[in-house]
């Protein structure tokens, strides 16, 4: 018997608590079960087809607002804050970036806040994230990290989490091992938590035993942000995340003004621009962005902006994007679609061995080390366990023999600055491409002063109200409004909106998606293993046994290749690809 099938006999015996195709976030969704076949012949109607599943969030989004658990929630921040508390909001993959954003957006508010009241200054270190891997994981995924609840209680607990504290655990499949251990953690500590998910409470009640005993542990407030399946099969990096966002970030932001009303000036508040909208306002916003961003107008320019990033990679070119303030926002993007759709990860300064992201990101004002800390708004959290740490956790054997690096200096590593970059710039074609706000023209003139001369094409991506930003060879320009608040979350939903849609429709035109199936994705944990067996199940009519040792054996391939240094296919396409052939 091969390795490889022995490996997944194991998988299939064993980790029977990671099959997870029953959950409502794993499964297709009917409106874009024809996606890559509407995108090859229309592609303003394939980014319609994906907006589509978009307008399933604010009718669901609305039920929250008015649940007592969003209230507790908006009640625990402000008694927190009051009570001078930590708040920490955990999370894994897509939901540790949210973590991490809403962290690094809680720091920016506050430094304008200590401008006004500077005895309010010390509220900068109130609020944490807590991503399973540390910060080293914003870039990279950190493999199987996330299957271990052990893992997330011992960051929360490095974090100094206590009594009054507020934890927030946010999963969008509501059973992520990290997260889940997060929140034990927070309540033996004596924090409140609340458990944020985007499956129906009944259906993981039903089928995960780790969630449901975190739900049915009455000390722990649930928040059900189920919207429906992802636009594209498992990403939950879209729809779930959008929600989350919107629910966490709009429950911070009223504790914030109460708390902010309360202890400044009716003079400094102004100056601050404090007004705290009921959340049935917040829910009408939400849905004026998105029905603004759906207009033709966007869909037009969207589908000319995804026509042109996939006219660079077709000639094997490269994309730099430019950023400042939402920076982070860019990096999201950029950093997930390495494990959607199987693209090669960010390349450290000292690798010349790995291939180069199809996309990167860079900060035309700072050096890499500055930028890390302006993108987080504090220094990096990386990870420095070695295996002493690994051994106290009963970690697998790989992990205590070779600890990953995963600390500062392999962060600082990523050079996102604004130094030269020649791997950026020598390939077949490249493009700067700046995201902004048409009111960040310093940004837009420093990018292309900095780095314009280096690339053979420029663009600019503008976000709001329409203004002549100059400069770039091409603009493409999404008007909207962008309503002012302390954690600018319109402005951060509206990035995320925006580039999820450009980055998923660019994918889609390269192949890397079947009808709505993300089959070009790498299985680097458990969860991702049942997700690449079922796609496999499900494109090719076979067994889920049959279906799980073809990935494996094309796992085992693709390694082989990797370490040969040659071009590495999608495992799941590969074991597609097999079966098919017989």
């Amino acid at each position: 018997m091969s390795d490889a099938i022995k490996r997944a006999e194991e998988f299939l015996t064993r980790e029977g608590a990671f099959r997870l195709g029953e959950l409502l976030t794993e499964a297709f969704h009917p409106k874009t079960g024809t996606l890559s076949q509407t995108a090859a012949v229309d592609l303003p109607a394939a980014i319609r087809c994906l907006q589509s599943v978009d307008d399933e969030i604010p009718p669901e989004m609305e039920k929250v607002l008015r649940q007592d658990s969003f209230g507790r929630l908006v009640d625990a921040f402000g008694e927190a804050m009051s009570a001078g508390k930590k708040i920490y909001f955990t999370g894994c993959g897509s939901t540790g970036r949210l973590s991490i954003l809403l962290e690094a957006a809680w720091r920016r508010c506050c430094r304008e806040i200590r401008k006004v009241s500077p005895e309010l200054g010390e509220m900068e270190d109130r609020v944490f994230s807590v991503m399973a891997g540390g910060d080293f994981a914003l870039i990279k995924a950190v493999e199987g990290y996330e299957d271990f609840p052990d893992f997330g209680r011992y960051q929360l607990r490095e974090l100094g989490v206590g009594q009054g504290d507020v934890v927030v655990a946010i999963t969008e499949g509501g059973e992520t091992s990290f997260v889940i251990g997060t929140a034990w953690e927070g309540l033996d500590a004596g924090a409140k938590v609340f458990f944020v998910y985007n499956n129906p409470t009944e259906l993981l009640c039903r089928h995960v035993k780790r969630s449901r005993e975190v739900i049915e542990e009455p000390r722990i407030t649930k928040l059900d942000l189920t919207t429906g399946p992802m636009a594209i099969t498992g990403s939950t990096r879209m729809q779930a995340t959008t929600a989350e966002l919107f629910i966490v970030g709009s429950a911070l932001e009223i504790a914030l003004v109460r708390f902010l009303q309360q202890r400044l000036s009716p003079s400094d508040a102004k100056r601050l621009r404090l007004r705290e909208y009921r959340p049935d306002e917040y829910h009408e916003r939400l849905c004026e962005l998105l029905g603004r961003l759906s207009s033709d107008e966007v869909v037009e320019m969207l589908a000319v902006a995804t026509a042109f990033e996939e006219n660079i990679y077709r000639r094997q070119g490269l994309v730099t994007y430019a950023a400042d303030k939402f920076l982070l926002d860019v990096l999201t993007d950029t950093t997930e679609r390495s494990p959607t759709f199987m693209l090669p990860a960010f390349r450290k300064q000292d690798d010349n061995f790995s291939p180069r992201s199809w996309a990167f990101v860079k900060d035309p004002f700072h050096s890499t080390k500055e930028a890390w800390h302006e993108l987080l708004q504090r220094g990096p959290r990386g990870l420095g366990w070695g295996r002493d740490v690994y051994e106290r956790m009963n970690a697998p054997e790989n992990l205590k023999t070779q600890p990953p690096k995963l600390d500062n200096s392999e962060i600082h590593k990523f050079m996102i600055g604004n130094e030269t970059d020649t791997s950026r710039t020598d390939a077949v074609d490249s493009a700067l491409v700046v995201v902004g706000f048409g009111n960040e023209k310093q940004l837009i003139n420093k990018s292309f002063e900095r780095f314009g001369s280096q690339y053979k094409k420029t663009a600019a991506i503008i976000i709001g109200p329409a203004e002549n930003v100059g400069a770039p060879d091409k603009t493409f320009s999404f008007p909207c409004t962008l309503h002012d608040s302390p954690l600018q979350l319109w402005h951060h939903l509206a990035v995320k909106l925006v580039l999820n849609t450009l980055s998923t429709a660019t994918m889609v035109r390269m192949d890397r998606v079947i009808g709505n199936a993300m089959v070009w994705l790498s299985p680097s944990n458990k969860k991702l293993i049942d997700r690449g067996s079922r796609l496999i199940a499900n494109q090719t009519g076979c067994g889920y046994e049959k279906a799980c040792i073809a990935l494996h054996e094309a796992l085992e391939e693709v390694e082989l290749l990797q370490q040969q240094g040659k071009e590495i296919p999608s495992p799941v396409a590969l074991a597609i690809e097999r079966i098919q052939s017989g």
